[in-house]
């Protein structure tokens, strides 16, 4: 798949109620989290999008869009992120893998067929759809189910006939989130 036909999107409006304070900002390897993840996208996307109702990720130099729908969650985030994208594919990214790595990230380009609108990770049973590869063709599906009240992420995915890559547990450090100050600690 080139370059020219997948967006990253990086989600960046979460409360951090676990960490108690914006994990976008934490620092990990001289870098903020937030700058892991655009790092990570950057060899393979034409255009990066953060979506965040905070002004201070302006300064990173990145398109910001907030959310169109407030307090709704993950799926009000894909949805403003898909509604806003050129290309035929975006890699969804939260703001809080700060392990984050590009040849991760290519694993879920490989893979794209017609079949799938989404490619995500597996790991343990779980599914990532917080670190995936979209099809802009799932936005009306994310439309009808914020329409519908559905917030559970999954619940949403599962209508966008997805495709997993169960990953091992060397790869899936990659894509590990960071939500409490005892997972921060973990990693440093």
């Amino acid at each position: 798949m080139k370059k020219s036909n997948i967006t990253g999107i990086v989600l960046a409006g979460g409360k951090s109620s676990r960490m108690g304070t914006d994990k976008s900002h934490l620092i990990f390897n001289d870098k903020t989290f937030i700058e892991h993840s655009i790092y990570a996208l950057k060899e393979i996307a034409t255009e990066i999008i953060i979506i965040s109702n905070n002004e201070k990720h302006d300064d990173l130099g990145y398109k910001r869009i907030p959310d169109y729908i407030q307090d709704f969650g993950p799926v009000a985030g894909i949805y403003t992120g898909l509604a806003n994208i050129k290309t035929k594919f975006a890699i969804i990214l939260s703001c809080d893998i700060p392990l984050i790595q590009t040849k991760i990230l290519k694993k879920l380009i490989s893979i794209e067929n017609d079949e799938h609108q989404v490619i995500q990770f597996e790991f343990k049973n779980k599914n990532t759809p917080l670190t995936a590869l979209y099809k802009k063709s799932c936005v009306t599906i994310f439309k009808k189910a914020i329409k519908n009240k559905t917030r559970r992420l999954q619940t949403v995915v599962k209508e966008c006939n997805p495709k997993n890559i169960i990953l091992s547990e060397e790869e899936a450090v990659y894509i590990q989130n960071i939500n409490t100050k005892e997972d921060f600690k973990t990693i440093k």
